[in-house]
């Protein structure tokens, strides 16, 4: 979140002095770079890395982060995030020459390792992913918010500025979710590798559009993140999730726009870094304050550098795929950075720090190479490339320069990667490392295959062999194994079932088992439309809704059975799905675990149990799916 003492906006007095700092640390801002007093002669790199925990047994979220970091007290790189199953670590900022890639990559190994060592106490490990496979609709409830004062505060806050009565999460990709949620905690479904370049005021107009231009094609070769709740979306779900999980908008009847605080942005960067901040502080309200005492514009009068503390607490509100920062470097001289929020955590470090070259050189080599982007391309194609490659990653075609029409992978080759190495032999990077790193983003793109591309096809294929949950557990298991060899993931294997050898499903969840593709009739249906449809989709069991969707009974091939043996005995010609129905059937709650519907199966001497959200049926469990589980146990033992 940037500045870390943060609290909730409890008056207007707080409110006023609030933003009284934030306009006078625009001023000094402004002042700043009208004086030149920004750092000169040198680029330095940085990178933010988030992972999330897992259960070794279980491969889903391991909401332990305090506990962790309690035994990690001498590890000063290691930081709570949002969510109690996420970690970040903060590298150490690098000047861009020689092997600062492999160097950081090295120095993010090591971090990785370390944290490894300590989650082993807690039966746990850690997974780079965009969004993690085994993520549960309920992991992201408020009782999994790291228990952080800053964290409140904005979950606080932006529930404060909510218009409708929910949060609502819609995407469309190979399969479909619409859900509502009840708190912008949805966003920690997201982890991240973020990227800074350091930029000279003189220079951030030119760089800035440079790098909303190269957002498109670097997410499209780097997309990681395709599933969400086991359903295939988008190549880079992060992107809409991201949005959508902060989005307090409402829809209406007018047409008056209203900006997400998530955003891509509205157009070109004309004049200076101050239009960004200008902007986000006329568009969106202030959520929170931090605790601010330094007055930035007194601190100018005595020539001191200012942590303009009140413009980073609302910078870190607003959510820009590329987003500004105003830091101060060791030497005491205040700085700016690019910070390129679009790339996903993981597959692999290597690759990871394939794509962060990758983004890097074609920021200096693009410079070099164009001298205004607009002249080349509109913004509206711009940001429409940039909706594309989250929707279609690898598989996106573009409009580029002079309206040229061509495919991510073609972009990516032919043009993009000569100009990465020659912002790269320009910046004296090492050979080996441009040839190492450069050489990983042709691999991917010459077999056409990324971190989403992986693993739509693993799942793909393994829920043709399994039920979801598995599927998912088993990407999982594949992608940590995968990940400590350090191979680039245009080279990984398909995961096998054989990848669940520690997998342990006593704890798993009704939700995550049940089938939610349901066929139903509603109770005035005919008993041949019941008949008929068990027959085409080979059911054994149907459940009766109401035009609600209520649970209001269940109808079994068996009652079919007998009824059709017996519908002559009272003369009656027009049965309906009523007539033969169990009534009140026993049910079951979606968070209920594996062992209690066994047990409620078992006492109740059922073969099938509705899942019901108070009275709304929203799955349907079986002895078959009791006997798949077995069967997949019976197999690893």
């Amino acid at each position: 979140m940037g500045e870390q003492k943060v609290s909730l906006l409890k008056d207007k007095k707080q409110m006023h002095r609030f933003v009284k700092h934030l306009l006078m640390d625009v001023r000094a801002l402004e002042y700043m770079i009208a004086n030149d007093w920004f750092e000169k002669g040198v680029t330095r790199i940085g990178a933010e890395q988030e992972m999330c925990m897992v259960y070794k047994d279980t491969y889903k979220p391991a909401a332990i982060a305090t506990e962790v970091l309690k035994k990690m007290k001498s590890y000063d790189f290691v930081e709570t995030e949002l969510a109690r199953f996420n970690l970040e670590t903060n590298q150490t900022p690098l000047k861009l020459s020689g092997n600062c890639f492999s160097k950081m990559e090295a120095e993010i190994t090591t971090n990785l390792k370390k944290i490894r060592a300590k989650l082993k106490q807690f039966d746990a490990n850690i997974i780079l992913c965009g969004i993690l496979p085994t993520l549960r609709k309920f992991d992201l409830e408020m009782h999994n918010l790291t228990p952080k004062k800053r964290y409140a505060a904005l979950m606080e806050a932006i529930n404060s500025q909510l218009v409708g009565s929910h949060y609502e999460l819609k995407l469309r990709g190979i399969d479909e979710l619409h859900i509502k949620h009840d708190s912008p905690l949805l966003e920690a479904c997201n982890t991240s590798f973020q990227v800074h370049l350091q930029i000279h005021p003189n220079d951030f107009v030119k760089m800035y559009n440079i790098s909303q231009t190269l957002a498109a094609p670097i997410m499209a070769i780097a997309a990681n993140s395709p599933i969400v709740f086991g359903k295939r979306l988008w190549h880079e779900s992060r992107i809409a999730l991201f949005q959508q999980s902060l989005d307090t908008r409402t829809s209406s009847h007018h047409l008056r726009e209203r900006s997400p605080r998530v955003n891509f942005g509205r157009d070109w960067l004309h004049d200076s870094i101050l239009e960004i901040y200008k902007e986000d502080i006329a568009r969106f309200r202030v959520l929170i304050s931090g605790d601010v005492e330094e007055n930035s514009m007194e601190l100018i009068n005595k020539n001191k550098v200012p942590k303009l503390r009140a413009l980073q607490v609302h910078n870190s509100t607003v959510y820009r795929w590329n987003r500004p920062c105003y830091g101060i470097s060791e030497n005491g001289q205040p700085h700016l950075r690019i910070e390129n929020r679009v790339l996903p955590s993981g597959p692999t470090v290597v690759d990871e720090m394939a794509n962060a070259a990758f983004w890097i050189g074609c920021m200096i080599g693009m410079a070099d190479k164009v001298e205004d982007i607009r002249t080349m391309v509109s913004f509206e194609d711009v940001r429409d490339n940039f909706g594309k490659a989250a929707q279609f990653g690898i598989d996106s075609k573009f409009t580029w320069f002079n309206d040229q029409k061509i495919t991510a992978c073609d972009l990516v080759k032919k043009q993009l990667i000569p100009i990465a190495r020659k912002g790269l032999v320009k910046m004296k990077v090492k050979k080996k490392d441009i040839d190492r790193y450069l050489g990983i983003i042709k691999g991917r793109a010459d077999k056409h295959m990324n971190g989403a591309r992986w693993a739509l096809r693993a799942y793909t294929k393994l829920t043709k062999e399994t039920n979801s949950d598995e599927a998912l557990t088993a990407i999982t298991a594949s992608i940590i194994k995968q990940q400590k060899d350090n191979t680039p993931v245009h080279l990984w294997k398909m995961p096998s079932l054989k990848d669940l050898a520690e997998y342990k499903p006593a704890n798993l969840k009704v939700e995550e088992f049940m089938s939610t593709d349901l066929f139903t009739v509603q109770k005035d249906d005919i008993i041949e439309l019941v008949a008929d449809l068990m027959e085409w989709k080979k059911l054994r069991f149907t459940p009766v809704e109401n035009k609600k969707g209520d649970l209001v009974g269940l109808i079994s091939s068996r009652k079919l059975v007998r009824h059709f043996k017996r519908q002559n005995d009272n003369g009656k010609v027009n049965y309906t799905a009523e007539d033969i129905m169990i009534k009140n059937p026993k049910t079951i709650g979606p968070q209920a675990n594996i062992k209690q519907a066994m047990e409620k199966m078992k006492k109740n001497k059922v073969a099938c149990l509705p899942v019901v959200q108070g009275k709304e049926l929203i799955g349907l469990i079986t002895e078959m799916d009791f006997l798949r589980i077995s069967n997949r146990l019976l197999e690893r033992l």
